[in-house]
């Protein structure tokens, strides 16, 4: 490894200072480069290769499991720890996100409250059966960006969105409305959401009611029990918030839109459904 690193940096700094400094002899380094490489050798090159091209796709957004998964679905054959271990080694790494965002979620109202239908039950049987919904913000220059956000349960889909620079009831109300003309239920969906005032509004009950779905709520102060939903917030910020600073509305808007309907919808890999994208989990199921 130290003799790759001099050969890689030769064109930079001298090889006498690069031996001097990683602790090797320059005739030892020259002997090495006189070698033929070895089988093992250029297989990992190549790979790193496929592994680079993967996670710059993803814009840095993927760690080891997905790029694992993405190259597998392509015809590469490597080991999942073989990856992880050239991605550690070349120092590529998922994005981390960050803590310290405002609550979205005011609970401290006399709105009726829905019974917990879910109880930590992950799972659907197919699309439209269980919908999620929540809030979240985003920091630009004109002060926050709010986000509103239905998602299904069996594929993670996104499918129902809405964004204002404000939090009240009709942010929430414009993302159902959305996944409803979009997806058109039938009767009998479960739709989850914390026991914010925005989904505890009687706007909202009346739009659920008009579908013939059941509405759905956490335990107080529980966002475990919106795990999904909360993991989708969490993967919008690592991935794409985090990461850029929005002078306006306008900037947000267009990136959190690519980056829900483009990239997590349609080409994102989900540890959670297998490492397809939401898109192709609803596909099994047509």
């Amino acid at each position: 490894m130290r003799f790759r690193f001099i050969d890689e940096h030769r064109q930079t700094f001298p090889v006498r200072v690069l031996c001097e400094v990683l602790e090797v002899s320059p005739a030892g380094y020259y002997a090495w480069r006189g070698r033929p490489e070895s089988g093992r050798t250029t297989a990992n090159r190549e790979l790193l290769g496929e592994i680079c091209r993967v996670h710059e796709a993803s814009r840095g957004r993927y760690g080891s499991p997905r790029v694992h998964a993405a190259l597998r679905a392509e015809g590469v054959r490597a080991g999942q720890h073989r990856v992880a271990r050239l991605m550690l080694q070349h120092g590529m790494a998922a994005r981390r996100s960050r803590r310290g965002q405002p609550r979205t979620t005011d609970s401290r109202h006399a709105l009726p409250i829905a019974p917990n239908l879910l109880e930590r039950r992950f799972t659907a049987p197919a699309p439209n059966r269980v919908w999620l919904a929540d809030l979240t913000n985003i920091r630009t220059g004109e002060d926050w960006l709010y986000l509103a956000v239905v998602l299904d349960l069996f594929s993670r889909r996104v499918v129902g969105w809405a964004m204002a620079d404000h939090m009240r009831g009709e942010l929430a109300l414009a993302a159902l409305h959305m996944a409803i003309a979009r997806q058109r239920p039938a009767p009998g969906l479960i739709a989850h959401s914390d026991r914010g005032s925005q989904y505890a509004a009687s706007d909202y009950r009346v739009a659920l009611a008009g579908i013939g779905a059941r509405a759905s709520m956490s335990r107080k102060g529980d966002p475990l029990d919106n795990a999904p939903m909360e993991s989708f917030f969490k993967t919008l910020k690592a991935e794409l918030v985090y990461n850029a600073e929005y002078a306006t509305h306008s900037e947000a808007r267009r990136d959190v839109f690519a980056f829900m309907e483009v990239w997590y919808n349609r080409q994102r890999l989900h540890s959670a459904i297998g490492y397809i994208t939401p898109e192709q989990m609803e596909l099994t199921a047509a």
